[in-house]
């Protein structure tokens, strides 16, 4: 049979490539058309009232009902969602009353804070985590399996607010090796030329070693306290994750093969949890995100958690349902490049051929 009444016979994986990607993207769009609508009624269901918040309490009746047609609270809520989906399509998520800025230019503000922060800490959290939690289980039972098991125990239950306000004590007041609140020291803010809005990574495009260094002092004891909880919750999930693959027959006849224990461990039996971990690891890296708000708080750390409970509190809903907006599409962002992810490690998602 010639190449070509083979190339005929062969059927295109196009179509059904195309079909997939459709369906993605129809998901996604779906999903964030919910937010959207999700966003839009938490912003009217919540008991605040945003007219009270911008008049204050002793305006008279004119100037409240003057804000509140302004303010297209007068409209029906269809209408009002469609100027608020306007308003998103050109980038308006309103101003702040706390700042007096667009909330936009605010959440590009603060959002590289966390991010930089969360990062350092799943990093910190992943890398310590997973071998834990491998070693535990290859020891079930033992003193090693016990230990780690506890040291998790306390990690995860413990509130961070609380190891923030001990790391503060001990690593800055008494021994003054952590380098306090806020992201840098008094004399560097402002120093640094903002770039990518991550500040070790900022100070090092611009050469300042002394205002990297002074970065680096500050989110490592944060960055610590956040990975020790993200450690304890990955460690745990790598153990029962790890017993339970180790108990597979796949294992007993690779060790009855003679395979040395290193390669049963992490060449195989790590290899097929490596899925689950991804899906544990985006779940923690989400909640740093958006959960990290008592440390951010604790260590004065000018932060996306921080900007959203001060929002909540004075009763800025621009500012609160632009943070709840963010919140969602990361959780979505985290969920896409999860799904990509397992195509890669997880060959039985591999397309047929």
């Amino acid at each position: 049979m010639t190449t070509t009444a083979l190339a005929m016979r062969a059927p295109s994986r196009w179509p059904r490539h195309a079909r997939r990607l459709g369906g993605r993207v129809a998901t996604v769009l779906i999903t964030l058309l919910g937010l959207l609508v999700l966003t839009f009624l938490i912003g009217r269901v919540m008991p605040l009232d945003p007219v009270l918040s911008i008049v204050g309490p002793d305006a008279d009746r004119s100037t409240y009902e003057q804000v509140y047609r302004q303010l297209g609270l007068d409209r029906p809520l269809p209408v009002q969602f469609g100027y608020y989906l306007r308003d998103l399509l050109h980038g308006d998520l309103g101003n702040a009353m706390l700042t007096g800025h667009p909330v936009r230019e605010d959440l590009a503000r603060v959002l590289p804070a966390t991010l930089e922060l969360a990062t350092l800490a799943i990093l910190l959290g992943t890398g310590l985590g997973v071998p834990l939690g491998v070693y535990a289980a290859t020891r079930r039972g033992r003193l090693g399996d016990h230990l780690v098991r506890l040291f998790s125990l306390v990690g995860y239950s413990t509130p961070v607010f609380w190891f923030g306000m001990m790391g503060l004590l001990v690593f800055y007041a008494w021994l003054g090796w952590a380098g306090g609140i806020g992201r840098v020291g008094i004399a560097f803010e402002g120093t640094v030329p903002t770039v990518t809005g991550l500040l070790l990574v900022d100070s090092l495009l611009a050469g300042d070693g002394a205002a990297f260094r002074s970065a680096l002092r500050h989110i490592t004891l944060p960055a610590c306290i956040l990975g020790l909880h993200a450690m304890a919750y990955i460690s745990r999930m790598t153990r029962s994750f790890m017993l339970a693959q180790l108990s597979q027959e796949y294992v007993l006849a690779a060790r009855v093969k003679g395979l040395p224990e290193r390669t049963v461990v992490w060449g195989h039996a790590f290899r097929n949890i490596l899925v689950q971990l991804l899906t544990i690891v985006a779940l923690a890296y989400g909640g740093l995100l958006e959960g990290a708000v008592l440390i951010e708080t604790v260590f004065g750390w000018p932060g996306f958690g921080q900007y959203l409970t001060s929002s909540l509190l004075l009763g800025d809903m621009a500012a609160v349902m632009g943070s709840v907006l963010v919140v969602g599409v990361i959780f979505v962002s985290i969920n896409l490049v999860t799904d990509a992810l397992y195509r890669v490690f997880d060959p039985r998602t591999q397309p047929t051929r």
